[in-house]
């Protein structure tokens, strides 16, 4: 697969730590690609970037082999973008943003921006100005999915939107990356990226700490379990055996383990001669990833 979007040594100083510095990442055709970070880490200013809003300071950032601060009219050509912020132009009701942007875009039909429309259950008569936070983002949503570009940059996107409807919209997420959709797609909820992306970024104060594939997330060569006995007899006799135990809740007879993927059937062959209450396999989630790689930056920033 091709490499459409690529990032070099980005980097915009806004001086007392603020900006992003030397930014390194690649996307590839097809790749949905996160990029969680708390608020003010540089998620938007790095998007900006992407947009040609910004000229950096030293690096670059090229979409589709344009350069984006020089190129940035040939890139809009095949780039849909919601912005963290969103600001409408003066027109009346949704219904009438959407015909402006279809014109513009010299589109013939309204069966697409219909569809998602009523995915969302956007009602687009309503004024455009009084609209609600979510619905302006609903409206944003359609705006640049209506589009049907090749790729697609997402800042924030579900900023507003309630549950059920961030279920839809990542629902959407899934609908475009099976039509082949490049897909660049900033967070700061972990849920929401695991569900959708390929790999995902974690910038932190301006730097990206750490880069992971979530096909390695989900294949970890080792599982922890969570196990619960009836009786105390039972605890304490299979404490004595060699898995490894990671926390003891003696209290609850409770004991969670972590072995690797060869051993499972030696520990269901072991589980047969006690009372289990219950297993449970505790999931080694992104965010818990992300929070490991964090420590390991910040103890690496104060040796």
């Amino acid at each position: 697969m091709s490499e459409l979007i690529e990032v070099q040594h980005l980097t915009k100083d806004y001086g007392q730590g603020r900006g992003i510095f030397d930014l390194n990442f690649s996307i590839k055709k097809g790749e949905v690609f996160g990029f969680v970070g708390t608020n003010g880490s540089g998620k938007t200013t790095t998007i900006r970037h992407l947009m040609g809003f910004l000229k950096a300071q030293s690096g670059s950032c090229r979409i589709n082999d344009f350069d984006c601060w020089k190129d940035s009219t040939e890139i809009k050509k095949s780039v849909s973008y919601v912005p963290g912020e969103i600001a409408f132009p003066d027109l009346r009701t949704g219904t009438e943003f959407l015909k402006a942007q279809a014109e513009l875009l010299g589109l013939k039909s309204m069966d697409r921006a219909n569809y998602l429309c009523q995915k969302l259950q956007l009602d687009t008569s309503a004024n455009l100005k009084r609209m609600s936070k979510g619905m302006k983002q609903k409206t944003a949503i359609v705006a640049a999915f209506m589009a049907d570009k090749d790729i697609l940059v997402l800042d924030e996107p579900t900023t507003g939107l309630d549950p059920l409807m961030r279920d839809t919209f990542l629902e959407l997420i899934l609908e475009e990356k099976e039509r082949g959709k490049t897909i660049f797609m900033s967070s700061h909820l972990f849920n929401e990226l695991e569900d959708t992306c390929d790999r995902v970024a974690l910038i932190h104060n301006g730097r990206i700490i750490d880069i992971t594939e979530l096909n390695d997330i989900d294949n970890l060569p080792t599982k922890t379990y969570k196990i619960g006995f009836t009786n105390n007899d039972d605890y304490k006799k299979f404490k004595r055996l060699k898995f490894e135990i990671i926390r003891s809740q003696p209290q609850y007879n409770q004991v969670t383990v972590k072995i690797d993927n060869a051993q499972i059937n030696d520990l269901i062959k072991a589980l047969t001669r006690y009372e289990v209450q219950y297993v449970a396999e505790i999931k080694f989630s992104l965010e818990e990833h992300f929070k490991q790689a964090l420590k390991k930056y910040k103890e690496g920033q104060n040796v």
